[in-house]
């Protein structure tokens, strides 16, 4: 029976021998997180410093990182597609799905901002903007939102721009996944396969009946199938974020316009009525038509 120590009896855990308290030339917790930097990147610009000023930086840097990781996922997605591995691609999505619902619960934490205590510090971000975020822009691209003109927003960060014009010249995953479609004996119209990927994506009427035998065959490939729903998921979930970025922007300030100079709420509304996988939803009324 082990014996407890005083140290234990006063409420202390005590620390193993085996656990490790020299650090000297050995990696740590810390430097391997860059938390020396990560935790200095919160500048808040305020004079003087306003208390709530820090819970937004961090909401959206936390965000950032989120995205960060989502578009990794993405292009690991889209090209395991490539490589007819939807297996491992499909587990890509799951995470972004994942990620997408910790993004979208974000918000009720910006959701304790009260209007007053934002307008108390708005003007210190001056015109900067969510709206400028490129790797919000680089995952709407690779989804199938492509938009040449949204390069000019980044003009001065080379970085975002080079990243953005990259992607704008590739195939978004939608491409990838139509593509493995018709390798998989489905007749995917020619001209949707060798389409200029640099265009948004509009509805494609003569997929619909694609995806409708994917979904009403006994004989269709589960991977297919899950691959297809796994796709609705991911924009149901995009649709959930942008809702509930809307509903905390109007409730914190209204119908005020944007920073970024965009008309605020009716600017976010307007992102509800993109789609990235129309003939996803469409093949719903078709099917047992």
């Amino acid at each position: 029976m082990s014996q407890t120590t005083p140290e234990e009896s006063a409420g202390v855990r005590k620390i193993e021998d085996s656990v490790r308290t020299d650090f000297r030339g050995a990696m740590t917790y810390g430097r391997y997180l860059a938390l020396d930097e990560l935790l200095h990147a919160q500048r808040p610009q305020s004079q003087p410093e306003h208390h709530d000023e820090l819970l937004f930086i961090v909401q959206h840097q936390t965000s950032e990182l989120w995205l960060k990781l989502v578009l990794h996922e993405l292009l690991e997605a889209r090209r395991l597609m490539d490589a007819d591995d939807l297996g491992k691609a499909l587990k890509c999505l799951a995470r972004v799905k994942a990620i997408q619902r910790t993004l979208t619960e974000q918000w009720s934490v910006l959701g304790t901002l009260t209007p007053r205590e934002y307008a108390q510090f708005r003007g210190s971000l001056g015109n900067s903007s969510g709206f400028q975020s490129y790797q919000y822009r680089a995952i709407e691209f690779v989804l199938g939102n492509k938009h040449a003109r949204m390069l000019e927003v980044f003009t001065s960060e080379p970085e975002a721009h080079a990243l953005l014009a990259r992607i704008l010249e590739e195939p978004t995953v939608y491409d990838a996944f139509l593509r493995l479609v018709a390798r998989s004996g489905y007749d995917v119209p020619e001209d949707i396969l060798t389409r200029d990927v640099r265009e948004p994506w509009t509805m494609r009427e003569d997929l619909v009946p694609v995806f409708q035998r994917i979904y009403e065959e006994d004989s269709t490939p589960w991977g297919l199938y899950e691959a297809c729903e796994s796709l609705v998921d991911l924009e149901d979930n995009f649709q959930a974020w942008r809702f509930r970025h809307l509903r905390t922007v109007q409730r914190t300030i209204g119908f005020k316009r944007g920073t970024g100079g965009s008309s605020g709420v009716d600017f976010l509304k307007r992102a509800l009525d993109l789609t990235f996988f129309p003939e996803l939803y469409a093949v719903r009324t078709a099917i047992g038509a």
